[in-house]
């Protein structure tokens, strides 16, 4: 575990576990969480040979939390910048929802000549946000209620999210985790108020589509078609129309946060994903 100082001075935290001389897998996390959302995946891969690594988004966790800069640009330079500092190469990319947004724009930004594969895990790409070109995406009223519930109680909004569409503990028959939806609480309180409000309009209103044409590494493209939170037609459908070399992957009935509701079939995908 460590820090870096990005170029704007945004203190960056990171965790880097498994054998230095595994091939690198790096991680990027989910809105409002951190680093400690993909550990279940982290820690078997390590056991499996690989050099795992993931990091606080800027604002996000134990990282610095700066008043400007939270955009997906910044994201996606602060992503180039941890690869830089650890020297990676032939690093694997894998992104979970808005962390999909990132790994998506720090390829159209910064290419793949220090990337071998890329994943895009219940990801946001290419865009949230219903438009004239996007007539999938969701209506902004979705996204002006969750800044409003930001603004209202935030700490409300982090449980019924985490309580509800997020692990599809809303379902019909679900039987709901209190650890889990204690878990993703307690996440998203560590991360700053300024920078996860911000983080919706990153995440939302971005458009992937340029970015995802730029892909030339195998990608895994994977998302549960029972995903309340970023939908699949919008969302894995849509973007692998764009992705070229791609692989989809269809869990039948997941919700969103499935890297802790389908951990051991996510971390077996992952495994055959990198060895193939």
């Amino acid at each position: 575990m460590g820090t870096f100082t990005t170029k704007d001075g945004v203190q960056i935290y990171y965790k880097d576990w498994g054998p230095t001389d595994g091939a690198p897998v790096v991680f990027s996390h989910g809105w409002p969480l951190n680093a400690d959302s993909w550990e279940a995946q982290m820690l078997f891969l390590a056991d499996h040979g690989y050099r795992t690594i993931a990091h606080d988004r800027r604002g996000h966790g134990r990282s610095s939390q700066p008043w400007h800069g939270n955009d997906m640009d910044h994201y996606a330079d602060d992503l180039a910048q941890l690869i830089e500092h650890l020297d990676l190469r032939g690093a694997s990319l894998f992104g979970f929802s808005t962390g999909g947004g990132e790994v998506a724009r720090y390829i159209g930004r910064h290419g793949t000549g220090r990337v071998k594969k890329a994943g895009l895990i219940s990801a946001v790409p290419p865009q949230m946000l219903k438009t004239e070109a996007n007539p999938g995406g969701l209506p902004k009223d979705v996204f002006d209620g969750l800044r409003a519930g930001s603004i209202a109680d935030r700490s409300k909004l982090y449980q019924d999210l985490a309580s509800g569409p997020f692990f599809g503990f809303n379902r019909p028959g679900a039987t709901p985790s209190q650890g889990m939806i204690d878990w993703f609480w307690m996440q998203g309180m560590l991360a700053g108020h300024k920078n996860t409000y911000d983080c919706i309009a990153a995440f939302s209103e971005t458009d992937f589509s340029e970015d995802l044409k730029k892909f030339d590494v195998p990608t895994l493209i994977l998302h549960g078609d029972d995903d309340q939170v970023v939908p699949i037609d919008a969302a894995a459908h849509a973007a692998a129309k764009l992705v070229k070399d791609h692989k989809l992957v269809v869990y039948p009935g997941a919700p969103h946060g499935l890297t802790d509701t389908h951990k051991d079939k996510l971390n077996q995908d992952l495994l055959a994903f990198l060895r193939s």
